[in-house]
């Protein structure tokens, strides 16, 4: 039986709290661009808008979405709030978004209970490029072209690094 083919329609969802997060996530958005998998992105308060949220993650997943990617400072209950509405993975980006820099969301997303998994990535930008790099690795489990353009990423990743240096240079 071979794999279902990808949906056409955003296959991750990227969820922050407030707009001013989005500048954070550019990393995220040109990483699935580069792997081509579709997205969307949204930003809906777990804080301020739960219902909203509910009905969201309801309505994603009917339309294919298969990650999800909640990036939140702070308190960072986004990620975690979006594992309660869904089986499906969710990975969560703690962004450095007040006085504690960003540790205080770091410990929010990592620290989840049993039975409700979230995927912490790293503070900030990076955390967000290796969110999707992760939705990538994810996906690419039921997609042989994904696969390959992530073993085409790896490669590539892999031929600029530096094997022997002159550390007199």
């Amino acid at each position: 039986m071979s794999p279902d083919p990808p949906s056409p329609g955003p296959r991750v969802a990227v969820i922050c709290g407030s707009r001013s997060d989005l500048p954070a996530l550019r990393g995220c958005f040109d990483a699935l661009d580069a792997y081509e998998i579709g997205w969307e992105a949204s930003v809906i308060s777990a804080h301020r808008q739960p219902e909203v949220l509910r009905a969201y993650v309801a309505a994603a997943t009917e339309r294919g979405v298969q990650v999800f990617v909640g990036a939140a400072g702070l308190a960072a209950h986004l990620p975690g709030t979006l594992a309660t509405l869904t089986a499906l993975p969710v990975i969560g980006v703690p962004l450095d978004a007040g006085a504690l820099g960003g540790a205080d969301a770091l410990y929010a997303v990592v620290q989840m209970p049993p039975g409700v998994p979230v995927a912490t990535m790293a503070i900030g930008s990076p955390g967000a490029r290796n969110a999707a790099h992760l939705s990538a690795r994810i996906l690419a489990l039921a997609d042989p072209a994904l696969a390959a353009r992530v073993e085409r990423f790896r490669a590539h990743q892999a031929a600029g690094a530096e094997l022997a240096i002159d550390p007199r240079a």
